[in-house]
């Protein structure tokens, strides 16, 4: 019974192929756009936590913006730190620099320029490939020296970077060092983390006219003593300031969490926005099987008229309504694909550094919902079928 149930449906549906393309078009849309939206909040996720975690969820990210003219004093911040070897392995200044970046008449507007501390590439797991890194009497002397991304390197020196001058504003530094690439595609780099430049950051004070730091990262032993390394060091900072503000300290993890939780919600709205179409293609079924069960209404009395229960005539048409929804599922399940695959090329192209990515979850749910749409669209009409009179149906022409 179940398999003739299903062959007459497929019949059904066939004996009137573009009448059931434009039923499941709601459906084909509206499960298309579920799965790239879904897909598009899984890649944007991954790519934070791919980029978060290649920094090490161990770091903590401190900005002190001090309180009136109260300011913290950098060897103060290392103090809190030194102070519990147990807790921290690692702090550096974060100073940023402004001034355009040229090689020779060329202009880099998007390298970043930073001051650091000659700590900072092993608190961040950053490889050098060429060269050295920055030294403690680089920050010490306040030298004019400075380490490269391979993005730098490779096409600003054709891959000589070594013994090289670069200017940053009106300064001159010489180039003593080249990280290794950090992007996996070397052709697409402008602007990413191989586009950078770090400099000691007492020479970027001195430079700036400033004598305080606002930004630093620290590093805990481990990622379990985060929550801890924080507590420890807003307590520090608070003593200092002698007030709750003027200063915030985040953890990655926790950036990481606040991040995905925005991206949720925004899948989450985009989401309900395009199961509108699902909604739509559920009233466009009752609407077809109401005008089916119109059409069929003299097979529906010659079947009852044959001893067919109302349980049968039922099973028929929701049959009928449910496999014209999930027809509509696959063909969208399979859209979905193709538009993902398609927009991957082009982001890859244009180095977003993300892909869409829908997971097999979603395609199980969207074809879930595809079915369970079909059933309750299709109940009513179905229901309407199986109570049909056998003969006013008979008589019915």
């Amino acid at each position: 019974m179940i398999y003739e149930t299903f062959r007459q449906a497929l019949k059904n549906i066939w004996s009137n192929k573009f009448r059931t393309f434009l039923t499941m078009l709601g459906i084909i849309i509206g499960i298309m756009a579920v799965m790239v939206i879904v897909g598009l909040g899984n890649g944007l996720t991954l790519s934070m936590r791919e980029s978060v975690s290649s920094m090490g969820m161990n770091l903590l990210q401190v900005s002190v913006m001090g309180r009136g003219a109260r300011t913290v004093d950098v060897d103060d911040v290392y103090a809190i730190v030194e102070s519990r070897p147990d807790l921290y392995s690692g702090i550096s200044p974060i100073v940023s620099m402004t001034g355009t970046v040229k090689v020779g008449t060329k202009t880099y507007s998007r390298t970043s320029v930073s001051g650091i501390s000659e700590v900072y590439f092993g608190m961040t797991g950053t490889a050098i490939e060429k060269g050295r890194l920055l030294q403690y009497v680089d920050c010490a002397d306040y030298k004019k020296i400075c380490v490269v991304g391979s993005y730098v390197d490779r096409v600003a020196y054709g891959g000589n970077a070594i013994g090289q001058t670069i200017k940053v504003g009106d300064d001159q530094f010489t180039i003593v060092g080249v990280l290794k690439s950090q992007v996996e595609d070397p052709n697409l780099q402008e602007g990413s983390n191989d586009d950078t430049i770090y400099v000691p950051y007492t020479t970027a004070l001195r430079l700036n006219r400033n004598s305080v730091v606002s930004a630093y990262g620290v590093t805990t032993v481990n990622e379990s003593q985060v929550s801890e390394g924080k507590a420890v060091l807003e307590a520090g900072l608070k003593k200092l300031l002698n007030s709750d503000s003027g200063f915030y300290v985040t953890s990655l993890s926790e950036m990481l969490a606040t991040l995905g939780s925005m991206i949720n919600m925004v899948v989450m709205v985009l989401t309900a926005i395009a199961a509108i179409s699902l909604l739509v293609g559920g009233i466009g079924i009752m609407n077809i099987m109401m005008v089916s069960v119109a059409e069929r209404t003299r097979e529906i009395g010659i079947r009852k008229a044959l001893g067919a229960k109302e349980r049968s005539i039922l099973g028929l048409f929701v049959t009928e309504a449910a496999t014209t929804s999930a027809l509509g599922g696959v063909v969208g399940i399979l859209l979905g694909y193709l538009i993902s695959a398609g927009v991957n090329q082009v982001l890859t192209m244009t180095n977003a550094g993300m892909t869409i990515q829908p997971s097999m979850g979603s395609v199980m749910v969207a074809f879930g919902i595809s079915v369970g749409i079909g059933v309750l669209f299709g109940y009513l009409p179905a229901k309407r079928a199986a109570r049909l009179n056998p003969i006013e149906a008979l008589r019915y022409d």
